[in-house]
Protein backbone atom coordinates (compact mmCIF):
# COMPACT_ATOMS: atom_id res chain seq x y z
CA UNK A 1 0.00 0.00 0.00
CA UNK A 2 1.07 3.02 -0.97
CA UNK A 3 2.70 5.57 2.39
CA UNK A 4 1.39 9.08 0.59
CA UNK A 5 -1.08 9.78 -2.64
CA UNK A 6 0.24 12.76 -4.99
CA UNK A 7 -2.07 15.80 -4.88
CA UNK A 8 -2.52 18.59 -6.90
CA UNK A 9 -3.81 22.16 -6.82
CA UNK A 10 -5.94 24.02 -8.94
CA UNK A 11 -5.99 27.41 -8.25
CA UNK A 12 -2.77 29.65 -7.23
CA UNK A 13 -4.10 32.14 -5.31
CA UNK A 14 -3.17 33.64 -2.27
CA UNK A 15 -4.16 30.70 -0.24
CA UNK A 16 -2.37 27.92 -2.24
CA UNK A 17 1.10 28.86 -0.65
CA UNK A 18 -0.08 27.82 3.03
CA UNK A 19 -1.16 24.62 1.31
CA UNK A 20 2.28 24.09 -0.43
CA UNK A 21 4.00 25.36 2.50
CA UNK A 22 2.80 23.64 5.42
CA UNK A 23 1.94 19.96 3.67
CA UNK A 24 5.37 18.84 4.50
CA UNK A 25 4.64 18.88 8.00
CA UNK A 26 2.59 15.73 7.45
CA UNK A 27 2.36 12.43 6.76
CA UNK A 28 0.27 11.00 4.11
CA UNK A 29 0.68 13.82 0.97
CA UNK A 30 2.96 14.96 -1.35
CA UNK A 31 2.21 18.18 -3.16
CA UNK A 32 3.67 17.13 -7.13
CA UNK A 33 1.66 19.77 -9.63
CA UNK A 34 -0.24 23.17 -9.75
CA UNK A 35 -2.42 24.99 -12.34
CA UNK A 36 -4.84 27.49 -12.88
CA UNK A 37 -6.42 29.20 -15.71
CA UNK A 38 -3.99 31.61 -15.45
CA UNK A 39 -0.93 30.07 -16.51
CA UNK A 40 1.76 32.62 -15.72
CA UNK A 41 0.08 31.89 -11.32
CA UNK A 42 0.94 28.57 -11.77
CA UNK A 43 4.33 28.58 -13.18
CA UNK A 44 5.30 30.92 -10.30
CA UNK A 45 4.04 28.63 -7.63
CA UNK A 46 5.37 25.90 -9.49
CA UNK A 47 8.91 27.69 -9.44
CA UNK A 48 8.68 28.90 -5.84
CA UNK A 49 7.67 25.41 -4.32
CA UNK A 50 9.67 23.12 -7.02
CA UNK A 51 6.10 22.13 -8.57
CA UNK A 52 5.52 20.45 -12.05
CA UNK A 53 3.04 23.41 -13.52
CA UNK A 54 0.09 21.70 -15.60
CA UNK A 55 -2.31 22.79 -17.46
CA UNK A 56 -6.02 21.82 -15.42
CA UNK A 57 -6.33 19.22 -18.24
CA UNK A 58 -3.17 17.83 -17.83
CA UNK A 59 -3.44 17.68 -13.85
CA UNK A 60 -6.88 15.90 -14.32
CA UNK A 61 -5.29 13.59 -16.45
CA UNK A 62 -1.90 12.56 -14.52
CA UNK A 63 -1.24 9.29 -13.01
CA UNK A 64 0.44 10.70 -9.86
CA UNK A 65 -2.18 12.91 -8.85
CA UNK A 66 -4.73 11.30 -6.49
CA UNK A 67 -6.26 14.19 -4.47
CA UNK A 68 -7.21 17.06 -6.17
CA UNK A 69 -7.33 20.11 -4.35
CA UNK A 70 -9.27 22.87 -5.15
CA UNK A 71 -8.50 26.31 -4.20
CA UNK A 72 -10.66 27.95 -7.39
CA UNK A 73 -13.03 31.04 -6.43
CA UNK A 74 -16.57 29.69 -4.86
CA UNK A 75 -18.29 30.05 -7.37
CA UNK A 76 -16.04 28.08 -9.21
CA UNK A 77 -15.73 25.14 -6.80
CA UNK A 78 -18.67 22.84 -8.24
CA UNK A 79 -17.21 22.38 -11.86
CA UNK A 80 -13.65 22.31 -10.97
CA UNK A 81 -14.52 19.58 -7.91
CA UNK A 82 -17.07 17.53 -10.22
CA UNK A 83 -14.42 17.49 -13.12
CA UNK A 84 -11.89 16.35 -11.05
CA UNK A 85 -14.66 13.63 -9.69
CA UNK A 86 -15.17 12.46 -13.06
CA UNK A 87 -11.79 12.38 -13.69
CA UNK A 88 -11.53 9.25 -11.12
CA UNK A 89 -9.76 11.69 -8.35
CA UNK A 90 -10.03 12.14 -4.92
CA UNK A 91 -11.15 15.89 -4.20
CA UNK A 92 -10.69 17.95 -1.06
CA UNK A 93 -11.94 21.80 -1.68
CA UNK A 94 -11.15 24.97 0.31
CA UNK A 95 -14.43 26.23 1.86
CA UNK A 96 -17.17 27.06 0.97
CA UNK A 97 -17.35 23.15 -0.45
CA UNK A 98 -20.02 24.28 -3.08
CA UNK A 99 -22.70 27.32 -2.94
CA UNK A 100 -26.12 24.98 -2.57
CA UNK A 101 -27.16 21.50 -1.08
CA UNK A 102 -28.12 20.91 -4.78
CA UNK A 103 -24.67 21.47 -5.99
CA UNK A 104 -23.24 19.27 -2.64
CA UNK A 105 -25.87 16.30 -3.30
CA UNK A 106 -24.99 16.17 -7.11
CA UNK A 107 -20.88 15.77 -6.32
CA UNK A 108 -21.71 13.36 -3.09
CA UNK A 109 -23.81 11.03 -5.70
CA UNK A 110 -21.04 11.53 -8.67
CA UNK A 111 -18.56 10.50 -6.13
CA UNK A 112 -20.14 7.12 -4.80
CA UNK A 113 -20.53 6.10 -8.29
CA UNK A 114 -16.56 6.71 -9.02
CA UNK A 115 -15.69 5.59 -5.89
CA UNK A 116 -13.72 8.52 -4.77
CA UNK A 117 -13.26 10.87 -1.56
CA UNK A 118 -14.51 14.33 -0.96
CA UNK A 119 -13.63 16.47 1.61
CA UNK A 120 -13.39 20.16 2.66
CA UNK A 121 -12.08 23.34 4.55
CA UNK A 122 -12.10 24.25 7.14
CA UNK A 123 -9.89 21.86 9.22
CA UNK A 124 -9.27 24.63 12.27
CA UNK A 125 -11.70 22.65 14.13
CA UNK A 126 -8.73 19.93 14.14
CA UNK A 127 -6.52 22.03 15.76
CA UNK A 128 -5.40 22.07 19.70
CA UNK A 129 -7.71 24.62 21.19
CA UNK A 130 -10.88 23.55 19.58
CA UNK A 131 -9.80 20.01 20.21
CA UNK A 132 -9.37 20.89 24.26
CA UNK A 133 -13.33 22.03 23.33
CA UNK A 134 -14.24 19.01 22.22
CA UNK A 135 -12.21 17.30 25.01
CA UNK A 136 -14.73 19.36 27.95
CA UNK A 137 -17.71 19.03 26.33
CA UNK A 138 -17.37 15.28 25.85
CA UNK A 139 -16.18 14.70 29.51
CA UNK A 140 -19.31 16.19 30.42
CA UNK A 141 -17.13 19.06 32.76
CA UNK A 142 -19.56 21.63 31.87
CA UNK A 143 -22.72 19.60 31.76
CA UNK A 144 -24.90 19.54 28.59
CA UNK A 145 -25.03 21.99 26.26
CA UNK A 146 -27.92 24.23 26.10
CA UNK A 147 -27.14 27.37 24.63
CA UNK A 148 -24.49 29.49 23.00
CA UNK A 149 -23.35 32.87 20.85
CA UNK A 150 -20.41 33.40 18.27
CA UNK A 151 -20.09 36.56 16.50
CA UNK A 152 -18.22 37.47 13.72
CA UNK A 153 -17.76 41.14 13.15
CA UNK A 154 -15.30 43.67 11.40
CA UNK A 155 -16.21 46.40 9.24
CA UNK A 156 -14.95 44.41 5.66
CA UNK A 157 -12.01 43.77 3.74
CA UNK A 158 -12.14 47.13 1.47
CA UNK A 159 -9.76 48.73 3.24
CA UNK A 160 -6.89 46.63 3.28
CA UNK A 161 -7.95 43.78 0.50
CA UNK A 162 -6.03 44.56 -3.01
CA UNK A 163 -9.27 42.83 -4.87
CA UNK A 164 -12.20 42.80 -2.68
CA UNK A 165 -14.58 42.69 -5.01
CA UNK A 166 -16.03 39.21 -4.61
CA UNK A 167 -16.42 39.46 -0.55
CA UNK A 168 -19.59 41.43 -1.52
CA UNK A 169 -21.47 39.79 -4.19
CA UNK A 170 -23.29 36.05 -3.76
CA UNK A 171 -21.62 33.15 -2.67
CA UNK A 172 -19.77 35.60 -0.27
CA UNK A 173 -20.56 37.69 2.65
CA UNK A 174 -19.37 37.32 6.17
CA UNK A 175 -21.86 33.99 6.11
CA UNK A 176 -20.35 31.66 3.43
CA UNK A 177 -16.83 33.36 3.24
CA UNK A 178 -16.50 33.44 7.14
CA UNK A 179 -19.30 31.11 8.92
CA UNK A 180 -17.96 27.77 7.36
CA UNK A 181 -14.86 28.34 10.76
CA UNK A 182 -18.32 29.20 12.93
CA UNK A 183 -20.69 26.37 12.02
CA UNK A 184 -18.18 23.76 11.29
CA UNK A 185 -16.79 24.37 14.69
CA UNK A 186 -20.21 23.99 16.48
CA UNK A 187 -21.09 21.21 14.32
CA UNK A 188 -18.29 19.49 15.71
CA UNK A 189 -18.59 20.26 19.34
CA UNK A 190 -22.33 19.95 19.76
CA UNK A 191 -24.15 18.23 16.57
CA UNK A 192 -25.96 19.05 13.79
CA UNK A 193 -28.39 21.67 13.60
CA UNK A 194 -32.07 21.34 13.17
CA UNK A 195 -33.48 24.51 12.09
CA UNK A 196 -32.50 28.03 11.86
CA UNK A 197 -34.10 31.46 11.61
CA UNK A 198 -32.35 35.01 10.72
CA UNK A 199 -32.87 38.92 9.95
CA UNK A 200 -30.39 40.30 7.52
CA UNK A 201 -29.85 43.41 5.22
CA UNK A 202 -27.38 45.67 3.27
CA UNK A 203 -26.50 48.89 5.22
CA UNK A 204 -24.64 49.88 2.55
CA UNK A 205 -25.03 49.53 -1.03
CA UNK A 206 -21.74 50.78 -1.82
CA UNK A 207 -18.19 50.49 -0.60
CA UNK A 208 -15.34 52.67 -1.60
CA UNK A 209 -12.31 50.28 -1.93
CA UNK A 210 -9.64 51.97 0.48
CA UNK A 211 -6.24 49.86 -0.29
CA UNK A 212 -3.94 49.95 -3.27
CA UNK A 213 -3.63 49.31 -6.06
CA UNK A 214 -7.76 49.95 -6.86
CA UNK A 215 -8.17 52.63 -4.18
CA UNK A 216 -11.10 54.84 -5.20
CA UNK A 217 -12.96 52.10 -6.98
CA UNK A 218 -16.61 51.35 -6.07
CA UNK A 219 -18.04 48.11 -5.38
CA UNK A 220 -21.81 47.27 -5.97
CA UNK A 221 -23.07 45.01 -2.41
CA UNK A 222 -25.41 42.39 -3.53
CA UNK A 223 -25.06 39.87 -0.64
CA UNK A 224 -26.40 40.85 2.97
CA UNK A 225 -23.49 42.36 5.07
CA UNK A 226 -25.64 41.99 8.49
CA UNK A 227 -27.03 38.67 9.50
CA UNK A 228 -28.63 37.48 12.97
CA UNK A 229 -29.49 34.23 13.29
CA UNK A 230 -30.78 31.22 15.60
CA UNK A 231 -29.73 28.14 15.09
CA UNK A 232 -31.77 25.15 16.95
CA UNK A 233 -29.49 22.12 17.84
CA UNK A 234 -30.73 19.00 17.27
CA UNK A 235 -29.32 18.59 20.45
CA UNK A 236 -31.69 20.87 21.92
CA UNK A 237 -28.91 24.01 22.06
CA UNK A 238 -30.26 27.04 21.08
CA UNK A 239 -26.98 29.59 19.38
CA UNK A 240 -26.91 32.77 18.25
CA UNK A 241 -24.72 33.94 15.33
CA UNK A 242 -24.13 37.97 14.91
CA UNK A 243 -22.30 38.05 11.27
CA UNK A 244 -21.31 41.68 10.38
CA UNK A 245 -19.21 43.65 7.94
CA UNK A 246 -20.83 46.61 9.00
CA UNK A 247 -18.94 46.91 12.69
CA UNK A 248 -16.20 49.49 13.53
CA UNK A 249 -15.78 47.82 17.02
CA UNK A 250 -17.15 45.42 19.27
CA UNK A 251 -16.74 43.33 22.21
CA UNK A 252 -18.50 40.31 21.70
CA UNK A 253 -16.23 37.07 22.39
CA UNK A 254 -15.62 34.62 19.27
CA UNK A 255 -17.71 32.11 20.22
CA UNK A 256 -19.17 30.76 23.95
CA UNK A 257 -21.44 28.16 25.11
CA UNK A 258 -23.69 27.58 28.02
CA UNK A 259 -23.33 24.35 29.92
CA UNK A 260 -25.43 22.77 32.88
CA UNK A 261 -22.96 23.00 35.22
CA UNK A 262 -20.64 25.70 33.54
CA UNK A 263 -19.60 27.54 31.04
CA UNK A 264 -17.30 27.63 27.68
CA UNK A 265 -15.23 30.64 25.74
CA UNK A 266 -14.02 29.07 22.42
CA UNK A 267 -11.01 31.07 20.86
CA UNK A 268 -11.59 32.38 17.26
CA UNK A 269 -12.57 29.16 14.59
CA UNK A 270 -10.46 30.95 12.55
CA UNK A 271 -7.07 29.77 13.86
CA UNK A 272 -5.84 26.28 14.88
CA UNK A 273 -4.86 27.46 18.54
CA UNK A 274 -5.76 30.53 21.38
CA UNK A 275 -6.85 30.46 24.85
CA UNK A 276 -9.64 28.20 26.13
CA UNK A 277 -11.39 29.53 29.05
CA UNK A 278 -13.33 27.06 31.24
CA UNK A 279 -15.89 27.85 34.20
CA UNK A 280 -17.95 26.44 37.20
CA UNK A 281 -21.22 27.44 38.00
CA UNK A 282 -19.60 30.13 40.11
CA UNK A 283 -15.79 30.92 38.80
CA UNK A 284 -13.15 30.26 35.91
CA UNK A 285 -11.54 26.65 36.73
CA UNK A 286 -8.02 25.17 35.43
CA UNK A 287 -8.08 24.05 32.05
CA UNK A 288 -6.74 20.44 31.58
CA UNK A 289 -3.47 20.30 30.19
CA UNK A 290 -3.33 19.95 26.84
CA UNK A 291 -0.19 19.49 24.71
CA UNK A 292 -1.70 19.00 21.09
CA UNK A 293 0.57 19.06 18.76
CA UNK A 294 -1.44 21.30 16.37
CA UNK A 295 -1.69 24.03 19.20
CA UNK A 296 2.36 24.52 19.08
CA UNK A 297 3.06 28.05 17.66
CA UNK A 298 5.08 27.60 14.24
CA UNK A 299 4.74 31.19 12.38
CA UNK A 300 4.21 34.88 13.56
CA UNK A 301 0.74 36.51 12.65
CA UNK A 302 -0.16 39.78 11.08
CA UNK A 303 -0.56 40.97 14.71
CA UNK A 304 3.35 39.93 15.18
CA UNK A 305 2.19 37.28 17.34
CA UNK A 306 3.13 33.80 17.21
CA UNK A 307 0.45 31.46 15.28
CA UNK A 308 -0.27 28.34 15.29
CA UNK A 309 -1.14 27.46 11.53
CA UNK A 310 -1.47 24.18 10.73
CA UNK A 311 -3.83 24.33 7.02
CA UNK A 312 -3.61 20.91 5.18
CA UNK A 313 -4.21 18.74 8.50
CA UNK A 314 -7.67 17.47 7.06
CA UNK A 315 -6.25 16.85 3.71
CA UNK A 316 -3.63 15.01 5.28
CA UNK A 317 -6.42 13.09 7.63
CA UNK A 318 -8.58 12.58 4.77
CA UNK A 319 -5.07 10.87 2.30
CA UNK A 320 -4.57 8.72 5.49
CA UNK A 321 -8.21 7.93 5.41
CA UNK A 322 -8.22 6.58 2.44
CA UNK A 323 -4.82 4.40 2.97
CA UNK A 324 -6.18 2.93 6.10
CA UNK A 325 -9.71 2.57 4.86
CA UNK A 326 -11.36 4.76 7.62
CA UNK A 327 -13.39 7.77 7.56
CA UNK A 328 -11.94 11.17 7.07
CA UNK A 329 -12.67 14.09 9.56
CA UNK A 330 -13.55 16.88 7.04
CA UNK A 331 -16.30 14.94 5.47
CA UNK A 332 -18.48 15.46 2.74
CA UNK A 333 -21.63 15.20 5.15
CA UNK A 334 -20.39 17.68 7.79
CA UNK A 335 -19.57 20.18 4.92
CA UNK A 336 -22.52 19.92 2.91
CA UNK A 337 -24.75 20.19 6.37
CA UNK A 338 -22.44 23.42 7.62
CA UNK A 339 -23.51 24.68 3.93
CA UNK A 340 -27.53 23.94 4.33
CA UNK A 341 -27.44 25.65 7.59
CA UNK A 342 -25.72 28.87 6.08
CA UNK A 343 -27.65 29.20 2.69
CA UNK A 344 -30.70 28.21 5.51
CA UNK A 345 -29.85 31.32 7.23
CA UNK A 346 -29.67 33.45 4.06
CA UNK A 347 -32.75 32.41 2.93
CA UNK A 348 -34.85 32.81 6.25
CA UNK A 349 -33.08 36.67 5.96
CA UNK A 350 -34.73 37.05 3.03
CA UNK A 351 -38.12 35.09 4.07
CA UNK A 352 -38.41 36.14 7.74
CA UNK A 353 -39.14 32.47 8.54
CA UNK A 354 -37.70 29.62 10.23
CA UNK A 355 -35.58 27.44 7.90
CA UNK A 356 -35.88 23.61 8.57
CA UNK A 357 -32.78 21.72 7.35
CA UNK A 358 -32.64 18.88 4.87
CA UNK A 359 -29.15 17.61 5.68
CA UNK A 360 -27.58 16.14 8.80
CA UNK A 361 -23.90 14.61 9.88
CA UNK A 362 -22.12 12.92 12.62
CA UNK A 363 -19.93 14.77 14.76
CA UNK A 364 -16.55 13.64 13.41
CA UNK A 365 -13.84 12.18 15.44
CA UNK A 366 -12.25 13.63 17.86
CA UNK A 367 -8.66 14.43 17.19
CA UNK A 368 -6.72 13.98 20.38
CA UNK A 369 -3.32 14.45 20.70
CA UNK A 370 -1.95 10.61 20.02
CA UNK A 371 -4.37 10.97 16.78
CA UNK A 372 -3.08 14.59 15.94
CA UNK A 373 0.51 12.85 16.12
CA UNK A 374 -0.33 10.62 13.63
CA UNK A 375 -0.69 13.08 11.09
CA UNK A 376 2.38 14.85 11.24
CA UNK A 377 5.46 13.65 9.15
CA UNK A 378 7.58 11.86 11.92
CA UNK A 379 10.28 14.33 12.52
CA UNK A 380 7.49 16.87 13.63
CA UNK A 381 6.97 14.25 16.84
CA UNK A 382 10.16 12.07 17.01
Amino acid sequence: MAKRLGVGIIGCGNISAAYMRLSPLFRGIEIRACADVNPEAARLRAEEFNLRQETVEGLLSADDIDIVVNLTIPAAHYEVSKKAIEAGKHVYSEKPFVLSVEEGKALAALAAEKGVRVGSAPDTFLGGAHQLARHVIDTGAIGKIVSGTCHVMSHGMEHWHPNPDFFFKPGAGPVLDIGPYYITNLVQLIGPVKRVAALASIPTKERIILSEPRKGEKINVETPTTIHAVMEFKSGAIVTLGASWDVWHHKHANMELYGEKGSLHVPDPNFFGGDLVVTDEVEIVDVPRWEHPLSVINQEGRDGKGLANYRAAGLADMAIGILEGRPHRCSLEMSLHAIDVMTSILTSGETGGFVELTTTCERPAALDIEAARTLLAEKEFA
